[in-house]
């Protein structure tokens, strides 16, 4: 590829997250409720993938949409704080910046509220095509919280791809649950890689079992790479299917670890690395990243990531 200025693009949501908890019930009424810890910390699947792909030393663009706000303000001041280049980062005049807040338990689980704002305006007119040839890889999240996006998202993989990029896909969860394949397929023949947790993956599907969602997905084009939570990470790419071991820590915040472990294997994958590497290389980056509170605190370097993967030698 010629004039490549970016090892990597990422499309998507970005916004503040408001973390509470550990939560046991919530009682309305207007009852106050005490929780331990309460942090303002950025979110947004592709925004905290961006800060994790530049932590592991990639160059990085990010592409998408934020409010005339303060809060608009607070995330592009924390991608650009955490090297990630917000200069084709589009402010919308009229729409504001989406906001999040997460409550968390006490055994790891969360509920997710989140005001779309900006989001259903964000599409493909937000990647300018400069953009798509001036970079070795396109990665894309959250597919279904921003419709005009979805809609035009195999035409922008497809150019992308005509520039010699490569191309990857965190759908994220679908809140109208609805999981509309019509929509997906065709950006799943557009996509090098598809990179869903496992009950995205058993929802997309259709399927039981996280082995058979995958099989099925990848059928349609990509190499699947499933997170399976305690029970590591697993690939399929063809007939081949790989399962490596999650990288034991203490974990404090779960938030963000999906999207540091997509950080993980696209970075791995552009350093040249092989299947079974790059997915020991994301196990590691979604583990490390649970170690502090917030998607983007604890996100490892790539020496950090590469020590506890135990594969040195291996491609």
């Amino acid at each position: 590829m010629t004039g490549v200025t970016y090892d990597l693009v990422v499309i998507g949501d970005v916004n503040p997250d408001v973390v509470v908890g550990p939560v046991t019930g919530l009682a309305f009424g207007q009852r106050e409720q005490l929780v331990d810890h309460g942090r303002l910390v950025l979110g947004g699947s592709a925004a905290i993938m961006a800060c994790g792909a530049a932590r592991l030393g990639l160059r990085v663009a990010f592409a998408g949409r934020v409010g005339d706000d303060p809060a608009g303000v607070f995330v592009r001041g924390e991608l650009a704080d955490r090297g990630v280049d917000v200069s084709r980062l589009t402010v919308d005049p009229a729409l504001p910046t989406p906001l999040t807040t997460i409550l968390t338990t006490a055994d790891g689980d969360r509920a997710i509220l989140t005001a779309p704002g900006c989001l259903t305006a964000t599409g493909p007119a937000d990647v300018p095509s400069d953009l798509l040839a001036a970079t070795r890889h396109v990665h894309a999240a959250s597919f279904f919280l921003m419709p005009r996006l979805a809609a035009g998202l195999a035409a922008l993989f497809d150019r992308a791809r005509a520039h010699g990029a490569t191309t990857s896909l965190d759908t994220n969860d679908d809140p109208a649950a609805r999981w509309d394949r019509a929509l997906l397929d065709p950006v799943l023949k557009a996509t090098d890689v598809l990179l869903p947790n496992a009950a995205e993956a058993l929802a997309l599907s259709g399927d039981s079992r996280v082995t058979d969602a995958a099989a099925t997905l990848a059928g349609h084009g990509p190499t699947v790479v499933v997170k399976d939570g305690a029970r590591g990470a697993l690939a399929r790419h063809g007939d081949e299917t790989l399962r490596v071991a999650a990288v034991p820590v203490e974990p404090l915040d779960a938030v963000g670890a999906g999207d540091s472990f997509d950080a993980g294997f696209v970075a791995a994958r552009l350093r040249g690395l092989g299947l079974r590497a790059s997915l020991a290389m994301a196990a590691a980056c979604g583990s490390l990243s649970t170690r502090a509170h917030g998607g983007t605190a604890a996100q490892p370097t790539w020496d950090e990531a590469w020590a506890v993967t135990d594969l040195k030698g291996t491609r």
